[in-house]
């Protein structure tokens, strides 16, 4: 048996600082600071009483909502003008400069699930001088006449799924909660058309994920209303929904795990349920209750201390929408539910977003990025009005105010009970393989989940998904072409480009080890186990290279925003070991190398991170030689706030790393807390993380 002993004080690591301009890619945007912050949202006469983290309140979310609606109806001076908003640069559609009908469908539709619950509480409520209950159903109307430009015609007979139905999905979810304000009022020569025109799309094909909900939300709205609908189709597709769960809260949606859990599956579900499926499908409605119910098991503590939500996942422009199950909660009394966190988590949200200055572009509708315009964050199927989506979060104003969501005082649950400073709390889900991770030392959410696209996509294999890690308090960032790398691993392919590791398989969690192997793409036979610790202040990485060619490879820390003029850079040698401090006023990142890695970087990027023009990241970087000695790397990505001093005991947690190649076995003893084991033989790559 080999067996290689590392002591820390006798390894060797290098240096090399390098400053790189990282603005890649046509259209790339970061979004600048504001200069005048007074089109934020204010709370007027918050109340500290019953809110005294937020100040928010039943009203003031009604308030916040009609602030949305006051910038979405600046663009409105009639009722025949449609709800259509400036094109936002970049890949969003229309991208043809033509006038697109499917467009102003989203900016009506989407904006309609504020509307709605205010409507149905203020029927005459007017913005802008335009009556919005009689200026949806003018535009209902409009939409199913031919000579009008916002016409959308009925679905060919051969016609396949189509953004249209989408959008006709979420129509009928405000048809099914406010058929009072958007149906009733309706000729029944326009009821008649609307019928056909939805029907053509609802009892038509979907796709095998959370589309699904859109022709269930269609085909109950009209069985609500006495219409014949496809009964047989529909119970086929609330049986092959609920075939997605896969516990513990989370949906698998063909197949990610992301944010499509909670504003789809689960908030369609809720209403479906409550509006529809407790009367006619009680069977399914238990079902899809007893799944709602489950995501108390891990889904609050994926918000930050502040109720601030990961950048994390495809459509991350609906922001806020993430929150919704929180006020759903509310639908009932749960002695086991803390209303005042729910209702913490969910205020916390909005306000991350609406007092953020670079929440609302010149023309006062939200960008299409996380804060402000960010054109990685974008797809090519949003356009200006999908940023709407956010507004399923004021669904929750359809849950009465004397519901113990909106009575009970607000408090920050476990964070205040539970959750202690100076460790480090991890919650696995055990089918879907999520991690979620709450670091009490700032107040921070992380979460790790599955990613595996052999190619690169409208938003598979892109950042979106291929971080090793989200973490609520640092945003994740663009890769740039010249290497730059934010939380994953990249390697130089051999046409010079850098390549993201997008193939994942998932191994196991035990023992507070997160373990997965990593395969690159385009070269199957650069390939990594990977390993990780979450720690009171960070990360300890145990990565092993199994790579049978050369290969370059580099693996980043997060990245840090300059909001706060320039980044502070401070280098420092501890028992031998490298370590690289940036801080940026706000917060500092820390990356200490303990083993395998030829040179550590400190870059300074421009255009790729989402809430600064300027940014610096902390890069490590191998050129890996198969039969070398050492293949591990092992690496301390740590962070603190700024004006905290770094102990030398917090820099360098570990005492001491002894490793067994022929076993793949590696024991890690720190100086605080017990040991670790780290078995690598127990995750081989796995054939499908090299499909």
């Amino acid at each position: 048996m080999f067996c290689v002993q590392t002591t820390f004080g006798q390894t060797q690591s290098f240096n090399l600082s390098a400053s790189v301009a990282g603005a890649t890619g046509v259209g790339l945007q970061a979004s600048k600071k504001a200069v005048n912050s007074n089109r934020t949202f204010k709370i007027k006469a918050p109340d500290r009483q019953l809110s005294p983290l937020t100040g928010m309140t039943r009203k003031h979310w009604k308030d916040a909502g009609i602030y949305l609606l006051e910038g979405a109806f600046r663009h409105v001076k009639t009722l025949d003008d449609p709800m259509s908003f400036t094109k936002q640069p970049g890949k969003s559609y229309p991208r043809d400069g033509k006038p697109n009908a499917t467009e102003k469908m989203e900016g009506l539709c989407r904006t309609m699930f504020i509307a709605g619950p205010l409507l149905k509480e203020q029927p005459d409520l007017t913005i802008n001088g335009i009556p919005l209950g009689k200026y949806y159903r003018h535009q209902i109307a409009l939409m199913l006449d031919s000579q009008s430009i916002t016409y959308i015609e009925p679905r060919t007979k051969n016609g396949g799924p189509s953004q249209k139905l989408v959008e006709f999905g979420g129509l009928a979810a405000s048809l099914l909660v406010a058929p009072e304000i958007f149906w009733a009022p309706l000729s029944p020569e326009v009821k008649a058309k609307l019928y056909a025109t939805m029907m053509s799309y609802g009892d038509g094909p979907t796709i095998g994920m959370n589309w699904r909900y859109f022709n269930i939300m269609i085909l109950s709205f009209y069985k609500s209303q006495g219409y014949k609908v496809n009964e047989p189709l529909l119970k086929d597709l609330l049986e092959k929904s609920l075939a997605q769960y896969d516990g513990q809260g989370w949906y698998n949606d063909s197949p990610y795990y992301d944010y499509y859990s909670m504003w789809a599956f689960q908030m369609y579900g809720k209403i479906w349920s409550e509006f529809f499926g407790k009367k006619y499908y009680p069977e399914y409605a238990a079902h899809l209750e007893k799944n709602f119910d489950d995501l108390q098991d891990n889904y609050p503590y994926l918000f930050s201390r502040k109720g601030e939500m990961i950048m994390w996942g495809r459509s991350i422009s609906y922001r806020m929408g993430a929150a919704v199950p929180f006020p759903l909660m509310g639908f009932k009394t749960n002695p086991n539910i803390n209303y005042g966190w729910m209702r913490r988590i969910a205020s916390g949200t909005m306000l991350q977003f609406l007092q953020n200055p670079d929440f609302l572009n010149d023309d006062d509708v939200p960008a299409l990025g996380f804060y402000g315009a960010f054109e990685p964050a974008v797809q090519t199927y949003s356009c200006r009005g999908s940023v709407f989506w956010l507004g399923k979060l004021f669904l929750g104003l359809l849950v009465p105010a004397d519901s113990p969501f909106w009575t009970a005082k607000e408090n920050e649950g476990a964070w205040k009970s539970q959750l202690q400073a100076g460790k480090v709390y991890n919650k696995f889900t055990k089918k879907s393989n999520i991690l979620v991770t709450d670091y009490p030392n700032i107040g921070a959410s992380e979460v790790r989940a599955w990613c595996n696209s052999k190619t690169v996509g409208v938003y598979q294999g892109t950042e979106n998904y291929t971080r090793l890690s989200y973490n609520s308090t640092f945003p994740w960032q663009a890769d740039g072409q010249n290497g730059e790398v934010a939380m994953g691993y990249v390697f130089k392919t051999d046409k010079g480009s850098w390549e993201a590791m997008r193939m994942f398989a998932f191994k196991g969690y035990e023992n507070g080890v997160y373990y997965r192997d990593g395969v690159f793409a385009s070269n199957d036979q650069v390939k990594l186990n990977l390993a990780e610790i979450t720690l009171p202040n960070g990360i300890l990485r145990v990565d092993r290279n199994v790579s049978s060619e050369t290969a370059t490879i580099r693996l980043g820390h997060y990245a840090l925003p300059a909001i706060k003029g320039n980044i502070k850079r401070e280098s420092r040698r501890i028992k031998g070991h490298q370590v690289e401090i940036i801080d940026n006023g706000v917060y500092q990142l820390a990356l200490v190398t303990l083993r395998g890695w030829d040179k550590t970087e400190v870059i300074n990027a421009k255009g790729l991170n989402p809430v600064a023009q300027n940014s610096s990241i902390i890069d490590v970087e191998d050129h890996f030689v198969p039969g070398n000695a050492d293949d591990l790397y092992i690496t301390l990505m740590l962070w603190k706030k700024s004006g905290q001093k770094w102990l030398d005991t917090e820099l360098l947690p570990v005492k001491e790393i002894n490793f067994t190649p022929d076993k793949g076995i590696v024991n890690v003893s720190f100086y605080k807390g017990g040991p670790k084991v780290i078995d690598f033989n127990r995750i081989k790559i796995a054939p499908e993380a090299a499909k």
